[in-house]
């Protein structure tokens, strides 16, 4: 489905489907955000509640954990949206 790490493929490798509709712009990244937020939060405060590191602990352990999972999990929920694009066959300016 992907030609790149995020860009769509013109064309289903598996059965042809034309994927020219698939445009789902910023709603994975949003997705991901909400999902990674809380996440990165609350286990932020259960280790500073438990071992209490210094500023720099946290810095090192939160940035590096925030971009892993983002970068991981958008081209899934990318993929969730193009699918949901195509089932419920919404085009921009169709109805």
């Amino acid at each position: 489905m992907f030609k790149g790490y995020l860009k769509v493929a013109p064309r289903c490798s598996a059965c042809g489907l034309d994927l020219a509709f698939a445009d789902s712009g910023d709603g994975p990244a949003i997705f991901v955000i909400f999902l990674v937020a809380p996440i990165v939060v609350l286990l932020a405060m259960v280790v500073g509640a438990l071992f209490n590191p210094p500023p720099l602990v946290h810095l090192a352990l939160w940035i590096p954990t925030t971009i892993v999972l983002s970068l991981a999990l958008l081209p899934p929920f990318k993929g969730v949206l193009v699918a949901l694009q195509y089932r419920n066959d919404a085009h921009e300016g169709h109805q």
